[in-house]
């Protein structure tokens, strides 16, 4: 059989970038092994659950590029065949009906504690003869009484659990809502999932679930649990795909991150989408927790940034300009400057804020560094510059290089006592890319306008 894989969130939150994670190595495993990637949203939490929510995961998994095989299936319209499967087990005589009322319940558990054992249900209606369907009951599956059960998890090892420790937990409620341990079992049996791949968190789970699967006469998949991302926070993780989306990550970058927060290949840091697809396996995947780090986060995305087309960052730069509220669009002036700009930037509203004199002229002159450079006595030198530029045939930072050496020379003038006012006069202050890339970069007009205001903070 190929490999079938799922990933499950509720519709309750945004997906987190511990969800993203679990996405993440049940995508690449299916297309490592060839195989099929099933998005099911688990919705039958009917207080929690939300439309919009929905919504929100599908945007995300696309704007991540792991969009599904098949799905999003929803829980919600499967109820039929949940009914179904539990009335299958009530026939077999694997689950029964439960009467037993929640004081009796609380009853029985503070009677177990008092007793030191661990409160878990006593089975009171597990034998029951009279069962009538009419009165008010839950469903419980009959969970094994002897003996243990024992998992070969592809992360975790091989994992074993007392039955004692289980008891037989409700697949029905009394409103009719099927619980979670039984329609995960009965959903992953229904779509042919050979593989779970989730959190370490529903270890416990796996061990109720696995009866299930045997009374269904299903052989359970394999499972690997992946250990849980530590260091998330509300500042930072657990926000949703589209919070690190809309602070100008790429992509890409979340994607190479993400993989290597319990995963590895050697040493390498960095990886293209088709190596994380050919070089991922679970034999690298290790068993200790894992710590989002939003440090290195930014320097993947920074990396991120240089490994792209100048004209394909330029592209996804142009929304993050807007919302600064710069009126642009896509042309080749803006690619060139997305390139000289992106070494100085980890995210692409960060790179947006460093770059923005090149979109508006509307900045402040930085006083320490006007009183160290904007020298009276160099207005000749530079008068001469503005002069040279305005008559330049060719427009380009070789030529403009050419200019300034050559007017330094007549002038008697190191570069820097003609570049440092230059980046002055066009960006506010002496911290700008190459100066002739810089000059180059902008409209001949309006680098010379720029140039001829500052010449009055000579006279200022």
């Amino acid at each position: 059989m190929s490999v079938r894989v799922r990933f499950a969130p509720s519709n309750t939150g945004h997906l987190h970038m511990g969800s993203v994670r679990t996405a993440l190595f049940n995508y690449l495993f299916a297309r490592n092994q060839g195989g099929e990637f099933i998005l099911r949203i688990e919705d039958t939490d009917r207080e929690r659950s939300r439309d919009e929510y929905t919504e929100s995961i599908i945007e995300a998994m696309q704007w991540l590029d792991m969009e599904p095989d098949e799905g999003p299936i929803l829980q919600s319209e499967r109820f039929d065949l949940y009914d179904e499967k539990v009335e299958s087990l009530l026939q077999s005589g694997h689950a029964y009906r439960c009467y037993c009322t929640p004081e009796e319940l609380e009853a029985q558990r503070e009677q177990a504690l008092a007793e030191g054992r661990k409160p878990k249900y006593s089975g009171k209606c597990r034998d029951l003869d009279d069962t009538p369907d009419d009165e008010a009951h839950t469903v419980r599956i009959k969970m094994p009484t002897e003996g243990s059960i024992t998992i070969d998890d592809l992360v975790q090892g091989e994992v074993t659990v007392s039955v004692e420790e289980l008891d037989d937990f409700i697949i029905r409620r009394t409103d009719g809502v099927p619980t979670y341990n039984f329609v995960v079992v009965v959903d992953d049996s229904d779509m042919d999932i050979t593989h779970v791949i989730r959190g370490d968190d529903h270890l416990n789970n796996t061990f109720r679930q696995i009866p299930v699967y045997r009374a269904l006469g299903v052989e359970p998949p394999t499972f690997a649990h992946l250990p849980l991302l530590a260091g998330l926070s509300k500042r930072k993780g657990s926000a949703g795909v589209q919070h690190y989306r809309d602070r100008g990550y790429l992509p890409e970058a979340l994607i190479n991150y993400l993989s290597r927060l319990g995963w590895s290949h050697g040493d390498q840091e960095l990886f293209s989408r088709e190596e994380l697809v050919e070089y991922f396996g679970f034999d690298s995947v290790g068993k200790s927790p894992s710590n989002f780090d939003e440090d290195k986060l930014n320097w993947v995305n920074s990396e991120w940034m240089k490994r792209l087309d100048p004209s394909d960052l330029a592209r996804r730069w142009v929304p993050f300009l807007e919302d600064k509220g710069f009126d642009v669009e896509f042309d080749e002036r803006l690619a060139e400057i997305a390139e000289m700009m992106r070494d100085r930037a980890q995210t692409l509203v960060e790179m947006a804020d460093v770059s923005a004199y090149f979109f508006s002229d509307d900045f402040e002159y930085d006083d320490s560094a006007v009183e160290k450079w904007m020298d009276p006595d160099h207005r000749p030198a530079l008068e001469a510059l503005i002069e040279g530029l305005e008559a330049l045939e060719e427009w380009s930072g070789d030529a403009i290089g050419s200019l300034y050496r050559s007017v330094g020379k007549e002038h008697g003038l190191g570069l820097a006592k003609l570049a440092q006012p230059t980046r002055i006069s066009l960006t506010g202050s002496t911290t700008s890319p190459s100066v002739f890339d810089l000059v180059a970069a902008f409209d001949r007009d309006e680098a010379t306008s720029r140039l001829r205001r500052g010449l009055q903070l000579l006279d200022e």
